[in-house]
């Protein structure tokens, strides 16, 4: 039986957007591969640390929700310890209320992606500054 999974990493600040691609891909398909299924990933960026880790302030930030089978973790965190680019990484297990969040998180994240930029009025520009100019005169 899948049960569902949030994982989170950071990887090195040192890496590329091409080198973290290719981790991301890396972790995805080591999932996809034994018979997990991904249900949402989320790139959290470059992040500053609270603390150094590995004498680095700051990391890239990534997220993936996932079901797989519970014996697949020990797996996954294997590869994360293996792998240099990984400075730090966790795994929960989610239950009713953390999937109900998790999915509410994702909706709210995509109502922002899907609403229009509120327009912003612009205040009148005064076409001919000599009009303005002889109605202040009047005054």
């Amino acid at each position: 039986m899948l049960k569902s999974y949030e994982t989170v990493f950071i990887a090195t600040p040192v890496l590329s957007d091409s080198q973290m691609k290719e981790a991301v891909a890396k972790y995805t398909s080591l999932i996809k591969d034994n018979g997990g299924e991904i249900v949402y990933e989320e790139d959290w960026g470059l992040k500053q640390l609270a603390y150094p880790i590995q004498h680095k302030t700051s990391g890239f930030y990534y997220l993936i929700e996932f079901k797989a089978e519970p014996s697949f973790v020990a797996t996954l965190e294997t590869q994360y310890h293996r792998d240099e680019r990984i400075i730090r990484f966790i795994t929960v297990s989610l239950d009713q209320h953390a999937l109900a969040y998790a999915e509410h998180r994702r909706q709210n994240r995509a109502s922002k992606k899907a609403a229009p930029a509120p327009v912003k009025e612009e205040a009148p520009v005064a076409e001919d500054i000599e009009t303005v100019v002889e109605e202040l005169n009047e005054d």
